[in-house]
């Protein structure tokens, strides 16, 4: 009976890519909509035998409804499209994100890779006129990793004086000697620019002392101490009481932003694991849950580039120094176990600290948007459905890396910044997408939408705006108990 549920989910589904459309008679029509599935039951029923590797099979290819196709009127429906597309793609677009106006034959290359492309696209495009084109909004790229701003780097416009000033600023917090910790929260929370952030960020998470003296000595034991323990610990990984958790961490390491090349590369994977592993093992109360690899991609990126000054996405770390190399491990190490301090309840046994915040996110929403959060009572979307992820990964399933990084900027100058200011975050990310939210009419739309957000374009603009509406939230509930609870 679930074969036969699921193969007329798919057959009924007019959307379904590559799939042929058969010609039905009126009388056996239901309408689409009377099909969706209303709950997560329904939702789970229809699509639990989805992929049926006999679904093909029934159908009829050489039938007269797939004849029908006149080539002639393809062709020409495929060049007007290419020809409309071609006039979109040369219209001038105004970046939000910089103060002058950037030059009509001015172009940002993402990497090394895109420049190899953009060369080769002309020839490409004679040889294949249907070839994929770009789609997506005319927005200019924005480089993986973050620089002063979303905007300044591979080639982009040199920073503003307020940048300049901004850095300035910084550098003399820095170079004090006895660093004011409160002072460089305060002007960390805007963001951090990229030429002080790895500093910066060994300050705020609490791993390198304020007074410059002692941050040498400090860096040196703790590198020290963390090789010792890989050491002492490592090889136990192929003993029978850890092999459990170093299988799970060799499974989740390749998961890890699998779209960016340079967590793909087998020296930065042999890295990942010696620190969850080693993080693991110190840890036994929680040990290595899914979710914790995802968080030491931001410090391995931010201290990585304290050693290269291009972006970073493609760079091959095979070209740096052993010393190199060996101090973006231990720091990288040192400062997600600061971060997992303070948050560690999400990850032991039944991750009690999620539990909490995703239950505090639906109290919290439905005093601050109560249409969205009866929108999802009455499709039966459960907060625990999306919001887990949110908890579990910092968002960092939800934003590209780049604003991860922006965001953690924040984070290290709140006062329990992951745990208790990112619930706020979680809020104010929601609402942002209450009219797409409110737009869908079922369950499995609406599940499909919070799981694949659309903020592949966002940058150092988009999560300003959401920080600070997070932060008005904040002001208005944490010290307002009333306001909180109904």
């Amino acid at each position: 009976m679930a074969a036969e549920n699921s193969k007329q989910f798919w057959k009924r589904s007019a959307k379904l890519p590559g799939s042929f459309i058969k010609e039905r008679s009126k009388v056996n029509t239901v309408p689409l909509k009377n099909k969706k599935a209303s709950s997560f039951h329904e939702f789970a029923r229809n699509t639990s035998d989805a992929w049926d590797i006999g679904d093909d099979e029934e159908e009829d290819f050489s039938s007269p409804s797939f004849q029908t196709l006149n080539s002639k009127v393809a062709l020409a429906t495929a060049a007007q499209v290419l020809e409309n597309h071609s006039k979109l793609r040369v219209k001038p677009e105004r970046s939000q994100s910089t103060t002058s106006d950037v030059p009509a034959n001015y172009k940002v290359i993402k990497s090394s890779s895109d420049a190899q492309l953009s060369r080769n696209s002309s020839d490409t495009c004679l040889r294949n006129p249907l070839h994929k084109q770009q789609s997506l909004p005319l927005r200019p790229i924005i480089p993986l990793v973050a620089r002063i701003s979303d905007q300044n780097a591979s080639g982009a416009p040199p920073m503003t004086v307020r940048e300049k000033t901004r850095l300035e600023k910084f550098r003399q917090l820095l170079s004090s000697h006895n660093t004011d910790l409160d002072e460089l929260r305060k002007c960390s929370w805007p963001g951090v620019p990229r030429e002080v952030r790895p500093v910066t960020w060994r300050l705020l998470s609490g791993y390198l002392p304020a007074n410059t003296e002692r941050r040498k000595l400090t860096l040196q034991r703790k590198r020290e101490e963390y090789f010792g323990f890989i050491e002492q610990y490592y090889d136990s990984r192929n003993e029978e009481h850890h092999q459990d958790t170093y299988r799970q961490i060799h499974i989740d390491i390749p998961r890890t932003n699998p779209l960016i090349p340079l967590f793909q590369q087998p020296l930065v994977q042999e890295i990942f694991e010696r620190i969850l592993f080693i993080w693991a093992i110190r840890h036994p109360a929680s040990g290595y849950v899914q979710g914790i690899n995802d968080l030491v991609t931001p410090f391995f990126v931010v201290f990585l580039s304290e050693y290269v000054e291009e972006d970073v996405e493609n760079f091959d770390v095979t070209n740096l120094s052993q010393d190199m190399l060996r101090s973006i491990e231990a720091d990288s190490f040192w400062c997600m176990s600061k971060l997992l301090d303070g948050i560690q309840d999400n990850y032991t046994f039944a991750q009690p600290g999620i539990q909490k915040k995703v239950k505090a996110l639906e109290e919290l929403v439905s005093r601050i948007d109560e249409q969205v959060h009866n929108h999802f009572r009455r499709y039966e979307v459960e907060y625990l459905q999306f919001a887990f992820r949110w908890m579990n990964n910092l968002l960092m399933r939800e934003l590209p890396l780049r604003c991860t990084i922006r965001l953690w900027d924040t984070y290290q100058s709140e006062p329990e910044g992951f745990s208790h200011f990112h619930l706020y975050v979680c809020a104010a990310f929601l609402i942002k997408w209450r009219k797409e939210i409110l737009d869908e009419e079922d369950f499995q739309g609406l599940l499909m939408l919070l799981q694949n957000l659309p903020t592949i374009h966002w940058g150092n603009e988009e999560i300003g705006l959401l920080l600070a509406e997070a932060y008005r939230l904040k002001y208005m509930f944490a010290d307002a108990p009333n306001h909180y609870r109904r």
